[in-house]
């Protein structure tokens, strides 16, 4: 029996103003995203295009991601 783990992986969200809604963005997956209605379903749903990513990276023996992408801000002074 196989065991689970846990991984905590970043996630962007992105107001689509051209398409409405939001789209999620797994940092720590390259190219792994979806989208959503709402904020709730877009996070749902790359919830579980990350976890189809997961088992695929799993089946070919693909190391899994650390989980250690993580977002800051930074200030930026623009002249005007």
């Amino acid at each position: 029996m196989m065991s689970a783990q846990h991984l905590n992986l970043s996630v962007i969200i992105r107001l689509d103003a051209e398409a409405g809604g939001y789209v999620a963005e797994c940092l720590d997956i390259p190219g792994c995203l979806s989208e959503g209605d709402t904020v709730e379903e877009a996070l749902s749903n790359v919830r579980e295009a990350a976890q189809g990513c997961l088992l695929s990276m799993i089946a070919h023996g693909d190391p899994l991601p650390a989980g250690t992408t993580f977002l800051a801000s930074v200030p930026v002074e623009v002249a005007s």
